[in-house]
């Protein structure tokens, strides 16, 4: 069997943490099996769907680095749809139903009052022809329902059924469809909804896997059921624990903090939100990976665990940090000469460790390069030192030359010695490890400093 999964997200915003999980998880293992990785809109709902989220969603998973093997657009497929529709009215298990919203509603109230499970009382299968017929004279148009197999030959209430399957990362999981309504599966205006136009499509594109967030599990009961009176095998199913925010919350595709352009724009590297979304609430070690391929190759649902896992923004940033830090200079020559940043391998390797995005080296290039207003502590000191610098050229070895003369010299030691010279040469008391920087600021750069003049 050659692995076949899909990712589809519905065009109604743009994707964030929460999406990403589901998508990364279907790539990783098309990946990991030789597999096929299909993008597909799910695109039903005419409302809320819209051609510039669609492009976003486009984006946003090219920046993270995806490719798909197909991709698919539910609107495209309505014809499909109505095909499979009446072949399910022809087996009787679609049938039409006239109620209004509030109709149900009403229904639904006076059933709780009645201390009875609010499910739907098949009122649909119980009107004659000629009832039908009176609707539609009266203009009513009617939603559809799948019939549930959940009753016994010949009655109309449910009973207790149990849908089984084993889940690939749950285990054994069962669903009392019994205890359901049958569901819509086309509104009144014709359109078809997620549970049935995903099935079709999952046995059309002979999807295998399904692999999805928990709140699906439900679903999955339906589904199944779906696929066979279809007459088509239900998929593996894989579902997967929900992202949790750092507030315990669930996440939503409206917190633009935790959207996929958000982190883009906040600077974060694709590989280290793909890393952090893969891995968090696995047993494998929470570690920023360079390549797709290389968390692939660990992947396995096994590893997966079954509590939510909490995804926190200022985690990822840290984690975002510690992948530049890994990153060798060829990773990012093209994207530092774009922003006009020299000095090579020699100065990435120098400041890499001290950015949490790669904008920060800006700052670290101006010390060596640009103009840096000096911070002069003692500026008797700092003219001493100046007296003592070697001449040039210079190496790693220097800083360790100078500062053991300008201690001989000044008797400064420890912080005294340091910090003051680190204050003059950088305009701030952290940073690259002087050993490497000072050669890359240069000779005439750091003479003017000590000196107390930009430079």
């Amino acid at each position: 069997m050659t692995v076949a999964v899909r990712f589809a997200p519905s065009p109604t915003g743009r994707l964030h943490a929460g999406n990403i999980r589901p998508a990364v998880l279907n790539y990783l293992f098309a990946r990991a099996n030789g597999g096929s990785f299909m993008l597909r809109l799910d695109d039903t709902d005419k409302e809320r769907s819209t051609q510039a989220f669609a492009d976003g969603i486009v984006e946003d998973l090219t920046w993270l680095g995806f490719t798909w093997d197909r991709f698919a657009r539910q609107s495209d497929r309505t014809a499909r749809y109505e095909e499979a529709a009446a072949q399910l009215k022809a087996s009787g298990r679609l049938y039409a139903c006239y109620e209004t919203a509030d109709d149900l509603d009403r229904k639904r109230k006076r059933q709780l009052a009645r201390g009875m499970p609010p499910i739907y009382d098949r009122a649909g299968l119980k009107l004659t022809a000629v009832e039908q017929a009176e609707m539609a004279a009266q203009g009513r148009k009617p939603h559809w329902r799948f019939r549930l197999e959940n009753t016994e030959p010949g009655s109309l209430v449910p009973a207790p059924t149990m849908v089984s399957w084993n889940d690939l990362i749950r285990g054994d999981q069962m669903v009392d469809v019994g205890s359901l309504s049958d569901p819509v599966l086309i509104r009144e205006d014709g359109t078809a909804l997620y549970t049935f136009t995903s099935v079709v499509d999952d046995i059309d594109f002979a999807i295998t896997h399904v692999i999805r967030g928990e709140d699906h599990v439900t679903n999955s009961g339906v589904q199944v059921q779906l696929f066979e009176a279809l007459g088509a095998e239900p998929p593996a199913f894989a579902h997967h624990s929900l992202l949790i925010g750092a507030d315990g919350q669930a996440l939503s595709k409206r917190l633009d903090s935790l959207s996929i352009g958000g982190f883009r724009e906040a600077g974060f590297e694709p590989m280290a939100v793909l890393s952090h979304a893969a891995l968090i609430g696995t047993s494998d070690a929470i570690e920023p990976h360079l390549t797709l391929e290389s968390l692939a190759a660990q992947f396995s649902f096994a590893k997966i665990s079954t509590a939510p896992a909490r995804f926190d923004v200022a985690e990822l940033a840290a984690f975002n940090a510690k992948l530049l830090h890994k990153l060798p200079f060829e990773a990012v020559s093209d994207r530092l000469a774009a922003m006009g940043i020299g000095g090579g391998d020699a100065f990435w390797n120098t400041a890499r460790a001290n950015i949490q995005v790669l904008s920060d080296i800006s700052t670290w290039w101006a010390v060596v390069a640009g103009s840096v207003p000096p911070v002069i502590e003692d500026a008797g000191f700092t003219q001493a030192a100046a007296a003592l610098l070697p001449p040039a050229p210079w190496s790693d070895t220097t800083w360790t030359e100078w500062t053991n003369a300008v201690k001989a010299s000044t008797g400064a030691k420890g912080k005294a010695l340091f910090h003051p010279l680190r204050l003059a040469l950088t305009g701030t008391d952290h940073g690259p490890d002087m050993k490497s920087l000072l050669p890359l600021i240069g000779y005439d750069r750091t003479m003017a400093r000590l000196n107390g003049q930009p430079g």
